[in-house]
This record gives structure tokens, C-alpha cells and sequence, in this order.
């Protein structure tokens, strides 16, 4: 039998230690990271993300992910120059092969599910 699994109340969860964030690009900036569930073949996750302000660099070209932020506000740069203003409450895809930057103008909690390529 597969059972579903709950993972309680999201937003006070604690995720753990903040550590460096190792693709800043500018700001001193600090994330944590709880992987809350793994598929058992390992193509996809999900868990709960937290990051301080700042600049970073991102790279989806091994996953896609799936994003849902529950507090904080950020602005995501398309490798072409565009860019768009998310907050609280919304949800994105970053498609597989997608490249870019985050900047994060508040400490942002997000929900995240990484789905590996070739899926």
C-alpha cells in the first residue's frame, strides 16, 4: 500500500542550519534546506527553501522545479534580460534548461519540487 505523507505547517517548520550560499553574486547571502520527500527512484523531491537577501545565480539544466513562495518577495532575471516581480502566495516553473538569477529582496521561504531531465 502508498500511503500519502503530510508535512504539517510549512511556515514555522525548522529547516535547519543557514550556510553560505554558495552561487551569490552579491549580499552576504545565507540559505537553509529541508528535503521533506525523495521519489524512491530519486528523479524527484521536494522540500522547503529559505534565503536571506541578496543576488544568486541559478542553473535548471539537470531539473526542472516547481516553486511556491510562502513568505517573502523576490524578482527572477531570465537569461535574455527579462524579468518579473514574484511574492507570497504564487507559483512558478522553471522549466528545464532554464538559466538566470534570483534576487531576493526579502528573506523568502519557498516550497520547491525537483523533477530530474529525461523524465
Amino acid at each position: 500500500m502508498i500511503s500519502f505523507e503530510n508535512f504539517g505547517d510549512l511556515l514555522s517548520l525548522d529547516i535547519g542550519a543557514f550556510t553560505p550560499k554558495p552561487t551569490s553574486l552579491e549580499g552576504d547571502q545565507q540559505e537553509a534546506t529541508a528535503v521533506l520527500w525523495t521519489s524512491p527512484d530519486g528523479k524527484m523531491e521536494t522540500g522547503i527553501w529559505e534565503c536571506t537577501p541578496g543576488r544568486f545565480s541559478a542553473d535548471r539544466t539537470q531539473n526542472a522545479e516547481i516553486c511556491h513562495i510562502l513568505t517573502g518577495r523576490v524578482t527572477l532575471h531570465n537569461g535574455d534580460g527579462t524579468a518579473r516581480e514574484i511574492g507570497a502566495g504564487e507559483m512558478f516553473v522553471l522549466p528545464l534548461g532554464w538559466r538566470g538569477e534570483w534576487t531576493i529582496h526579502e528573506r523568502t521561504r519557498k516550497i520547491f519540487t525537483m523533477v530530474a531531465g529525461g523524465v
